[in-house]
């Protein structure tokens, strides 16, 4: 019987979130946003260029390349990025976070003209109460700066991305004024902010539909961008559901890693959309691109983080293993894949893994030495198994093969 005949999914019975008929853009904001962590460590610029090659293979749309209004070094990184992307003829397309000011616009122009490539400026500006009551800020205010930064860098020929932070916790009347604004002045994408994190999916569903009618009012042809964080945790649900209000393009960073407890991570992602057949980018990499930003930035990844954690495909509890295995021995790496996990490791070019441990069966120990081309006779497999109820965690690999 087919594998996939096998699963009674009721993900596909009644879902509250529909299949959208339009590509899904990503935007990586590893490289900016991401490094914005007080736990990181600033990635080399060959580091940088690795990653953004990694982005390029997965298919990810656009990369945040950085900041260059913090000039210095910073901003010679961002044109050496740029430069990559047109040196080795990247498909994915650069954009640069700013101000809503043109002291930040003006280096992005700079950058651009040099480098011969188009970089979109991101430019963002806080839209809710509570930021307009701790900075002492007006609507008026906010709406000059907005005229003002947009018009100049459309001048300039740099396409904009018009970004309000804190949106999902900003009311719809200052959202529509500073929106509309942008988009008469010209600005081709626009992006809604979960900046803290505050949003739920019916939150995130409910404001991107409020900005795709305004849109719409304008006339359309302006993207809608969603950019999530993870303060409770929602940052991909989240992102799915800004989908289905409309949004054309999501944000995320490798790991999830950014500000406080990081922003929407990138890979689970990816790997949730292909699984929900919304996407058809080929994630054979994405493993890759964990290992690298995570050594890149000096970043821890957990034990238990999904697909890419060194648990996410790892058992010694001697009846799941014992499943995994005769999945196995019946040749079916699919089904060994399917018995006791959600995600197929095999699509992401990882594979279940078998120890032994004090929960282990025996079957775990013949099967560990199967693997490694080891004789499991009766003597040894009952040597390791009494060893390892013995013990308080899951045996070493040296600890095995001192035991055989």
């Amino acid at each position: 019987m087919p594998v996939n005949e096998l699963v009674y999914d009721w993900n596909t019975i009644d879902p509250a979130i529909k299949a959208p008929n339009r590509h899904i853009g990503f935007d990586d904001e590893t490289l900016r946003d991401g490094l914005q962590s007080p736990s990181v460590r600033e990635p080399t610029v060959e580091q940088k260029i690795e990653l953004l090659h990694l982005m390029n293979a997965l298919g990810i749309d656009t990369a945040d390349i950085g900041l260059p209004g913090a000039g210095g070094t910073h901003a010679a990184g961002v044109e050496r990025l740029a430069r990559e992307i047109v040196d080795k003829k990247l498909k994915i397309r650069p954009n640069c976070a700013a101000r809503t000011h043109r002291n930040d616009i003006i280096p992005i122009v700079e950058i651009s003209q040099r480098a011969g490539i188009s970089i979109e400026a991101c430019t963002f500006i806080g839209s809710s109460s509570v930021r307009f009551f701790a900075e002492d800020w007006t609507l008026e205010r906010l709406l000059e700066m907005t005229e003002d930064a947009v018009t100049f860098a459309v001048k300039e020929g740099v396409p904009v991305m018009y970004v309000t932070e804190d949106t999902t916790r900003a009311d719809p009347e200052t959202l529509r004024a500073l929106y509309t604004t942008a988009i008469r002045c010209g600005a081709k994408a626009v992006c809604v902010c979960d900046t803290v994190g505050h949003s739920t999916p019916d939150g995130a569903r409910a404001v991107v539909r409020f900005v795709k009618n305004i849109v719409e009012e304008q006339g359309g042809n302006v993207r809608l961008d969603w950019h999530g964080h993870q303060d409770r945790g929602l940052g991909v649900i989240n992102s799915i559901a800004a989908i289905e209000g409309g949004a054309d393009q999501v944000h995320g960073s490798a790991l999830g890693m950014g500000e406080r407890v990081g922003n929407t991570p990138m890979d689970q992602l990816l790997v949730n959309l292909k699984l929900m057949g919304w996407i058809d980018n080929d994630l054979a990499r994405l493993g890759e691109y964990c290992n690298v930003a995570s050594v890149a930035c000096e970043w821890t990844i957990p034990f238990n983080y999904p697909v890419f954690g060194r648990d996410a495909f790892r058992t010694a509890t001697g009846v799941h293993a014992a499943a995994v295995i005769k999945s196995y021995r019946k040749g079916d790496r699919e089904l060994a894949d399917l018995v006791y996990s959600g995600v197929p490791a095999g699509q992401f070019g990882l594979e279940q893994v078998i120890e032994i441990g004090p929960m282990s069966g025996k079957s775990n120990v013949i099967y560990w030495l199967e693997k490694r081309g080891i004789e499991p006779s009766e003597e040894r497999v009952n040597r390791i198994y009494e060893h390892a109820k013995l013990s308080a965690a899951v045996l070493a690999a040296d600890e095995i093969l001192q035991l055989v």
